[in-house]
C-alpha cells in the first residue's frame, strides 16, 4: 500500500486544519496519525479501526483532533481544532495489519511522507 498525507500549512494558534491521507492497493487497514516535533521522538496522535468504528486518541489531543476515514475514497483524515503550537509537528499517516488499529508506532507496516503542520502563537 502507497501513502499520501496532504493539507499541512502554517496556521494561527486557535486555528484549524484538515490532514488526508490518501491510500492506495489494498487498503483494509486499520490506519493511524503520528507526529514528530524537531528533537523529538515519533509520537503517536490517533488510529482509527478499518471499519471506523473505533478510534483512539492521545490524551493531548482528545477533544481537538477526530479521525475519521472514508473507505470508498480510500483516504482518511484528520480534522484538527483548536490547534497549540505545541502540536507543531511533522504529521505521519500510518497503516497497519491490525484491523483495529493501534497505538504503538510499531505495529504500523507502512508510511506516509509528511506533511509539515505549523501553529504560530
Amino acid at each position: 500500500v502507497q501513502l499520501q498525507a496532504s493539507g499541512g500549512g502554517l496556521v494561527q494558534a486557535g486555528g484549524s486544519l484538515r490532514l488526508s491521507c490518501a491510500a492506495s492497493g489494498r487498503t483494509k487497514y486499520g490506519m493511524g496519525w503520528f507526529r514528530q516535533a524537531p528533537g523529538k521522538e515519533r509520537e503517536f496522535v490517533a488510529a482509527i479501526s478499518w471499519n471506523g468504528g473505533s478510534t483512539y486518541y492521545v490524551d493531548s489531543v482528545k477533544g481537538r483532533f477526530t479521525i475519521s476515514r472514508d473507505n470508498a475514497k480510500n483516504t482518511v483524515y484528520l480534522q484538527m481544532n483548536s490547534l497549540k503550537a505545541e502540536d507543531t509537528a511533522v504529521y505521519y499517516c500510518a497503516a497497519t495489519r491490525r484491523l483495529g488499529g493501534s497505538t504503538r508506532t510499531y505495529d504500523y507496516d507502512y508510511w506516509g511522507q509528511g506533511t509539515q503542520v505549523t501553529v504560530s502563537s
